[in-house]
């Protein structure tokens, strides 16, 4: 009889090893407690996607229409 043998993968949280199987509840994260902390961090901003058009200097405001300048630079 063949074994199937379940993938282990560390919890992004905490690193603590988790299989990866539908019996495991909270995979990838080895409790509900790293699921809420790691959560958090998105809602906080901790963790984030950067948009495809950010500078890195923060100067981006993906509000604008293209090619519209920020408010500080608009005369007027």
């Amino acid at each position: 009889m063949l074994r199937h043998l379940a993938q282990t993968v560390d919890c992004p949280t905490c690193g603590r090893p988790v299989e990866w199987t539908t019996e495991q509840r909270w995979r990838p994260f080895c409790s509900e407690r790293c699921r809420i902390i790691d959560l958090g961090a998105w809602v906080d901003g901790s963790h984030r996607i950067p948009s495809a058009d950010e500078t890195g200097d923060g100067s981006s405001d993906s509000r604008l229409p293209p090619g519209e300048p920020p408010a500080a630079s608009r005369s007027g």
